[in-house]
């Protein structure tokens, strides 16, 4: 089983948990990339109900992640962590891949993937 992207266990549980709260304990995690946020690409991560014949299957701490392998390229070795702060907490990403970020921190682009960059 090809591991694309890394869940660390701090992440593991809130997806857990939201999947507890959404009745969605079955589903799988996706992971993806999208065209669009102000450098060009941004991630989106949902639940998914079903396997798709170009999906690369991992399993983080028993949640069963899906990539795209069109997607897998642009997050390879992408590390996603929970992080709590007094601001309260959210999930993080760190893409290897990524040459550019956005301030916002969830848009960014790579070296050969620029995406369609938007206003802010």
């Amino acid at each position: 089983m090809e591991q694309v992207v890394d869940i660390t266990e701090a992440a593991a549980l809130h997806i857990k948990e939201m999947m507890r709260q959404n009745e969605e304990e079955d589903a799988f995690l996706r992971v993806a990339v999208k065209g669009g946020g102000c450098s060009g690409l941004s991630y989106g991560m949902g639940f998914a109900h079903e396997v798709e014949e170009d999906d690369i299957q991992s399993e983080h701490y028993g949640i069963q992640v899906l990539v795209s392998k069109e997607d897998a390229p642009i997050l390879k070795g992408t590390k996603i962590d929970y992080k709590q702060s007094m601001m309260g907490g959210g999930f993080t990403i760190d893409n290897p891949n990524a040459i550019a970020n956005c301030g916002c921190g969830s848009s960014f682009r790579t070296a050969s993937n620029t995406g369609t960059p938007e206003e802010c």
